[in-house]
């Protein structure tokens, strides 16, 4: 993802009505699925609770939208490549 004109900032809306401005970090594949990860745009990096958010896009009615990702091993699967995927865009910058 290219950081030329600076992040892509996305607002998502939760089950209950709840909206949360993400930024985005990276999309990709994996087994076919496609895949989105983010963090909290207001959010502080030195606090405990700065994670990462993965999220599944899925096609509903012609209209994509992101979801959870339900299956536990899934979830870790994607979480492993979208580490390499970071530290490998960060080792090739230093």
């Amino acid at each position: 993802m290219s950081e030329e004109y600076g992040p892509d900032f996305v607002t998502v809306t939760d089950d209950e009505g709840n909206e949360f401005e993400l930024e985005h970090l990276g999309t990709l594949e994996h087994k076919g699925k496609e895949y989105m990860a983010f963090v909290p745009a207001d959010m502080d990096e030195e606090d405990e609770d700065f994670g990462l958010i993965l999220l599944q896009v899925i096609e509903q009615d012609g209209e994509e939208l992101l979801a959870d990702i339900d299956d536990e091993n899934e979830l870790n699967e994607v979480y492993d490549r979208f580490m390499e995927d970071l530290f490998a865009e960060e080792d090739e910058e230093e």
